[in-house]
């Protein structure tokens, strides 16, 4: 017996009231070293200067291990090891770049795969202000202020980070 079974007409779905909401899931890697520092990503996009964790967004039929591997090879050159869950957004946060949408932000500790192969940088913003131009350098966690990040996730993950380092 199947779950239809005894239907005779499977009536058409009729949505009356529709509470739609649009969710971005953003996936990104916490990678420090041995000296205490953690990388940052210093990028160009939207027409604005940006500070983050390396990461980006998850694509449709991809987990987020599977997302943020493909955002390490693609930004970082490299595959991550050592991915252990660490947080997940758990306040409302809405897209400044889309309105309307949600954004959930799940965040990894990860370890580079070859870290002497990335191009890292001692200063922000190493770059020409041209859309998808993008940087990577390590900050001492302890020196990182929160202005200096420019997402609200993020932000979050930096204190929660410093209260664990404390």
């Amino acid at each position: 017996m199947t779950l239809l079974s005894g239907i005779s007409k499977v009536p058409e779905l009729i949505i009356i009231d529709c509470n739609c909401m649009t969710l971005t899931i953003r996936v990104y890697a916490l990678i420090g070293t041995d000296a205490g520092e953690l990388l940052l990503s210093d990028e160009y996009r939207f027409g604005m200067r940006m500070t983050k964790f390396p990461g980006g967004g998850l694509q449709f039929g991809e987990g987020t291990i599977e997302c943020l591997q493909r955002e390490a090879k693609e930004e970082l050159g490299q595959e991550l090891c050592d991915i252990r869950h660490f947080y997940t957004t758990d306040f409302f946060i809405e897209s400044q770049f889309h309105p309307g949408r949600q954004i959930v932000a799940v965040y990894y500790l990860a370890s580079l795969t070859k870290p002497t192969d990335l191009n890292v940088v001692n200063k922000p913003f190493c770059f020409d202000d041209v859309e998808g131009s993008q940087s990577f350098r390590y900050v001492n966690l302890n020196s990182i202020d929160m202005e200096h990040l420019t997402f609200p996730s993020d932000r979050a993950v930096l204190a929660i980070l410093k209260q664990k380092h404390s």
